[in-house]
């Protein structure tokens, strides 16, 4: 345990990122981007200003489609694509595709902040039926598939694997099978082997597990694409970003190069999804024994079943002594620990490249702070 406060900004030199996003990047990606902004190797010209329409980057785009299926065991009816916007467009870019015209509602899961926001977009486009709503109980848990009353004749299912803001994780597959799963994997995005050939359609924006912000990754099934409609915008119809290879503006070459290093970092170094699942379960697994170990003071948000692997949440018994940890924690060296703006509290993010012994320093840090507290009130 750190015995004293003050030594933590000299253990610490650096800022630990523990945001919610944009999240921290392995430092072996990092440093390549360090050399890349100066001159790709195989290049020689800086990776800002190589041109999108160039053979190199038209092969980045390629590699990168095969890593990705690879990591998650696709086969080659899954169109991977590049686009921008994040998953706030995906939950146009979506319905737009596959609600319009329908006259059955399609099911959305309402789980959390980001799920909620995803809803009034599809209507715009057309019906849609919340299937399950966990506001009541203030997002404090998801549903089981005994809670769903899902309709066999829904365009899709839409659902959020990883509720970000409250801490939320699906950890099995919802849904019936026959009806297209449409999912928004952006913060567990290649964090852990799932049975990803059971969705329809994946994106993920990858400021949280892949890359820096600008870059959205979308994955679509061939076959869900026959009933889309033909007269939608170039830039928003999935036909026409898939004929034109994510290319068909100029895209984020700088965002999409990078998750490229993070793929070839999860293939070579870490050895896949598995392995990348053994790192992150052995992070939460550290931090939520530290929050359980003394529940008095540090007080889980969510069911046990249902705690995420990405965003582990959690609060003090006011807000006066979280906003003492969320000081003496930044000046400790720690940063991004303050919970969203919408439910306050405090949030450590554990995405890819969060290193273990980061979560170890902030569970020393935890007992540290909890030790001082108790022993200020004691006397």
């Amino acid at each position: 345990m750190i015995s004293d406060m003050k030594t933590l900004s000299a253990l610490h030199p650096n800022q630990l990122n523990f945001s919610g996003g944009p999240g921290v990047l392995p430092e072996v990606v990092l440093r390549q981007l360090q050399e890349s902004i100066i001159a790709v190797p195989e290049v020689g010209l800086s990776i800002l200003g190589i041109s999108h329409r160039s053979d190199w980057f038209a092969s980045v785009v390629n590699e990168l489609k095969d890593n990705i299926r690879r990591l998650m065991g696709l086969s080659d009816e899954y169109h991977v694509l590049f686009l921008q916007g994040g998953a706030t467009q995906q939950f146009s870019m979506v319905p737009m595709s596959l609600l319009a015209g329908k006259t059955q509602p399609a099911d959305y899961l309402h789980t959390g902040y980001w799920s909620g926001k995803s809803l009034p977009e599809a209507r715009r486009e057309g019906p849609i039926r919340v299937a399950w709503s966990g506001e009541s109980d203030g997002f404090r848990r998801l549903p089981d598939e005994h809670d769903l009353e899902l309709s066999e004749d829904a365009p899709y299912l839409h659902y959020i694997s990883n509720e970000t803001v409250e801490g939320l994780q699906f950890h099995q597959v919802m849904g019936l099978d026959g009806v297209p799963r449409v999912c928004d994997m952006s913060s567990d995005f290649l964090s852990r082997p799932f049975d990803f050939d059971r969705f329809s359609v994946i994106y993920a924006h990858a400021q949280k597990n892949i890359g820096p912000s600008g870059v959205t990754v979308v994955l679509v099934k061939d076959e869900i694409l026959h009933e889309a409609p033909t007269d939608m915008p170039g830039f928003l119809n999935y036909r026409t970003q898939i004929e034109a290879n994510s290319i068909y503006n100029t895209p984020p070459v700088f965002a999409i190069y990078s998750v490229l290093l993070v793929s070839r970092w999860l293939r070579d170094e870490i050895g896949g999804l598995e392995a990348m699942d053994c790192i992150n379960t052995a992070k939460a697994d550290l931090l939520y024994r530290e929050i359980d170990r003394n529940p008095e003071f540090y007080r889980a948000t969510v069911s046990s079943c249902n705690r995420s692997k990405m965003n582990v949440s959690f609060r003090l018994s006011s807000v006066e002594l979280e906003r003492d940890f969320l000081s003496a924690a930044r000046a400790g060296g720690f940063s991004g620990l303050d919970g969203h703006r919408s439910v306050g509290g405090i949030r450590a993010s554990l995405y890819n490249g969060m290193q273990i012994q980061a979560v170890e320093n902030l569970v020393d840090f935890m007992q540290d702070f909890q030790s001082h507290r108790t022993k200020n009130r004691a006397a």
